[in-house]
């Protein structure tokens, strides 16, 4: 396996696909890095040679915010909105969604399990109103 920007990427795949899986690398910039570096787009990670990979790396190391840094740029963005006080802070805030998504129904994701609400006491049969005589 290969050890790009500290994450093992799988070798039976195409080097495209498995520059994915390292966070901040998506479908667009895993074929810009393969372009700056002169590889075929068919060509697997098992056939990479190390200087190959070595450029790979050098590439995403000095172009691209990847994994960690990535990560805590979008924590610091999210707890900036939140310092702010703004309306997609509050969101993010109080757990709901962010984006303008409905949330009288739905929205069971960022809200987490239904909670039950206590409503009007049922009684045991309210059908049978007779008396057995």
């Amino acid at each position: 396996m290969a050890r790009i920007a500290g994450v093992n990427i799988p070798t039976n795949k195409r080097a495209i696909i498995a520059l994915q899986y390292i966070h901040g690398i998506g479908p667009k910039k895993a074929n810009e890095i393969m372009t700056k570096v002169g590889i075929p787009d068919a060509r697997r990670v098992s056939q990479l040679t190390d200087q190959e990979v070595l450029q790979i790396r050098e590439v995403i190391d000095r172009d691209y915010i990847v994994e960690g840094d990535c990560r805590r740029e979008v924590a610091m963005n999210i707890k900036r909105l939140m310092d702010l006080g703004c309306y997609r802070g509050l969101r993010h805030l109080r757990g709901l969604p962010v984006r303008g998504q409905r949330t009288h129904t739905n929205a069971r994701t960022r809200k987490g399990p239904a909670k039950p609400i206590a409503g009007p006491a049922r009684r045991s049969n309210p059908g049978v109103h007779f008396e057995l005589t």
